[in-house]
């Protein structure tokens, strides 16, 4: 199917993980992708982010499917240098279409023992970062007379989850942001809808400080030592969901399949918010 043929979509954190599947699946059904990742290191993140290697993966993977892509190394805290990087994007590729707001970090603590900058860092880049993005994305959106815009949250937007109060404080701001901006925008034709996944998949999980926060006892903890305690979050017997499975309700939000569908606020849980 083809149902973006002629769509151009902008995916923040396009690096790897959920960024990564979204742009390759947008563009299996027709669109061209503006694709930016920080591509450096976060001083309050203990785990590797994304870096220019992997941001050319994912133009590699764009690529082989004959899409058109543009990339580039952009922090969303930069709300200037995110703005050129989008513009240019929309220079090459001659419009825009789609917002994919997907850029995170994520980090544990106990709310009272998170330094400042973590707290910082985490509410600048998850809820500020996508503020930025929005702001660089309308004028884009306007002059093509609409489009449709995806905020990824979390099921720690919509519920309390502990050793992440920076993380689940910013998540929850993103489906106030979303379901504002559905009302201020939908005049233009634009459609703003936040998707709410469970754990997925990716470093964003799986690095040895998140798993020693659900495997105490266990000096090197694997994969297999927390799946266990992810799987109790969910109702369905699974411990994770694969990005794709998230890309594919990116790509329902995309498409004019939800043609009428803005505002909403939309779990992609296994049942954890059941």
């Amino acid at each position: 199917m083809n149902r973006l043929q002629g769509k151009v979509a902008f995916v923040t954190g396009a690096g790897r993980g959920q960024g990564r599947s979204h742009a390759v699946h947008l563009a299996s059904e027709g669109a061209d992708i503006i694709a930016i990742d920080i591509c450096k290191p976060v001083s309050s993140v203990d785990y590797p982010m994304a870096s220019r290697e992997d941001l050319a993966e994912t133009v590699r993977l764009v690529e082989a499917l004959n899409r058109r892509i543009v990339s580039r190394a952009a922090d969303v805290r930069d709300l200037d240098g995110l703005t050129g990087a989008l513009d240019e994007g929309v220079a090459e590729l001659g419009g825009l279409d789609i917002v994919c707001a997907n850029a995170g970090i994520g980090g544990c603590g106990r709310a009272a023992e998170l330094s400042a900058q973590t707290w910082q860092d985490v509410i600048d880049i998850n809820l500020t970062g996508v503020f930025h993005t929005m702001k660089a994305a309308y004028p884009h959106l306007n002059n093509r007379g609409g489009g449709s815009v995806i905020l990824t949250s979390s099921v720690a937007g919509v519920k309390g989850i502990q050793n992440i109060a920076h993380y689940s404080a910013a998540k929850h701001g993103l489906v106030g942001l979303g379901k504002t901006l559905a009302l201020e925008w939908g005049e233009r034709g634009i459609r703003v809808n936040t998707i709410v996944p469970t754990t997925v998949d990716t470093p964003l999980i799986h690095n040895l400080p998140t798993y020693r926060l659900f495997a105490p006892n266990i000096a090197e903890p694997t994969r297999e030592d927390v799946a266990g305690a992810f799987a109790s979050f969910n109702a369905l017997p699974v411990s994770w969901i694969d990005p794709v499975d998230v890309s594919r309700l990116v790509l329902f939000l995309a498409s004019d399949d939800a043609r009428y569908i803005t505002g909403a606020t939309m779990p992609i849980d296994a049942g954890a918010t059941a």
